[in-house]
């Protein structure tokens, strides 16, 4: 597909505006996407976003997949405009949130029976931690490297790069080994001749360097923050096996690839595993902020996570947060949304596999459903490409109309759920024009 030729003035003069005034009191920290784009948004239709000057842009963000249903979704809108007009805070049972917490023991693999809610992916997490100490009374954690729970002092420890950086003392208890992200193994190994070398590695790691009270090993089962890496089937039937062995809880963070995003309803359905808890967020509530753990009947009543007050959170599902999550849900199932995420995905990623032999800088395509990713690096190499030239890239795409995480070279794809195929191939037609034009503009 032939991409439509845009070129925008980025940022217009009413966003440059706008940005500027923000930013005279803005703590700084913002997200690199809205630092370098210098946008301001106006609203959305769809996949499709506008900025205060009338520009429009494919967006294959989703908000880092927030927003599941696309901008705007009449569905989502009517729901919303309905509760706010109700009622919007509190902790008392409302019938949306009675709906959803049948629907999702419905939805969640094996006997995940149980839900608690939260405001955010870091709240969920950290909860995750008190529960899984409540119900093994053991003290440690164990994660992985490139893994992404959150920014708070809990989960901090877990976290890869540079986020904790000058951030100590941690939390003590918590280790981290290698995920099984393939192309760049840290140990230099090849699967499946490898022998699953990585989680030999973890059981080593645990006998050598805790001290043997493991409450929960956390996985992303695809690592979002890392560039959306997918590990080889059957990895998380391995750690399956390695927490019950240690008689630890398995706990599987699908913040960002739940509710559809990888073609499944939850990543966890591709491995035929059943965590003990898999923790929501993101999408979850289409763009609210609304997260949540999604429990095993045998592990949700430990105390004292179980106490009255314990496992609660002053805005978790609250009126508002549940009618968002409860709608999101049900559009997702009615218009057959994870179906949707499954096939236009192996079609975007059939299109991306293509340029991995045809344009240089492009490495190690990737994905499941609409959580798509690619390396870019030096021609002839596994080095990623500087971020000056992946800037570069990100700038001329938003030129051109499209919205992307390339600006790193560990790129990421996570369009909204409802994205049409016309639009996603315009979308990756300008990206491959652009990606071309990097190699002859950088003498790659």
């Amino acid at each position: 597909m032939k991409a439509e030729i845009r070129e925008l003035a980025i940022p217009g003069t009413r966003s440059s505006e706008v940005f500027e005034s923000e930013a005279l009191n803005l703590a700084p920290g913002t997200q690199s996407v809205a630092l370098f784009s210098r946008l301001c948004i106006d609203r959305g239709e769809g996949a499709i976003l506008y900025d205060l000057d009338g520009n429009h842009y494919i967006d294959l963000m989703a908000g880092v997949a927030v927003a599941s249903l696309g901008y705007a979704h009449p569905r989502y809108v009517a729901a919303m405009q309905k509760q706010i007009a109700r009622v919007h805070v509190g902790s008392f049972t409302t019938e949306n949130r009675a709906a959803l917490v049948r629907l999702l023991a419905e939805l969640a693999p094996g006997d995940l029976t149980r839900t608690q809610f939260y405001s955010s992916g870091a709240e969920a997490m950290e909860a995750s931690v008190r529960l899984a100490k409540s119900h093994t009374r053991k003290s440690e954690v164990v994660a992985f490297w490139g893994g992404f729970h959150g920014k708070t002092g809990g989960v901090l420890p877990l976290l890869s790069g540079d986020f904790k950086s000058g951030l100590g003392p941690l939390m003590p208890g918590a280790y981290a080994s290698p995920y099984a992200s393939c192309a760049r193994c840290a140990f230099d190994k090849k699967f499946p001749s490898c022998e699953w070398h990585c989680v030999e590695f973890l059981e080593r790691k645990i006998r050598t360097e805790t001290t043997g009270q493991i409450a929960a090993i956390i996985v992303e089962p695809i690592q979002g923050t890392a560039g959306n890496i997918v590990p080889p089937p059957g990895y998380l039937r391995r750690l399956r096996q390695v927490a019950d062995d240690l008689g630890a809880l398995l706990i599987a963070d699908e913040m960002i690839t739940g509710f559809g995003r990888t073609g499944a309803m939850f990543a966890v359905n591709h491995d035929s595993v059943v965590p003990d808890v898999i923790a929501v967020g993101k999408g979850f509530g289409g763009g609210f902020p609304m997260s949540g753990l999604i429990i095993r009947e045998s592990v949700a009543h430990a105390k004292p996570f179980a106490n009255p007050s314990g496992s609660s959170s002053s805005y978790g599902g609250n009126p508002l947060a549940a009618a968002a999550a409860r709608v999101t849900i049900e559009t997702i199932l009615e218009e057959r949304l994870v179906e949707h995420s499954r096939t236009l995905g192996e079609k975007m990623l059939a299109v991306m596999q293509r340029w991995e032999g045809d344009i240089p800088i492009v490495s190690d395509v990737r994905g499941k459903g609409l959580l798509l990713g690619m390396d870019l690096v030096e021609p002839g190499t596994r080095r990623l490409l500087d971020k000056k030239v992946t800037r570069w890239v990100f700038d001329r795409l938003l030129e051109r109309g499209t919205l992307a995480m390339i600006y790193n070279p560990e790129v990421r794809i996570n369009p909204p759920l409802v994205i049409r195929e016309e639009q996603a191939m315009e979308a990756l037609a300008t990206m491959e024009e652009i990606l071309r034009e990097a190699c002859d503009h950088h003498a790659l």
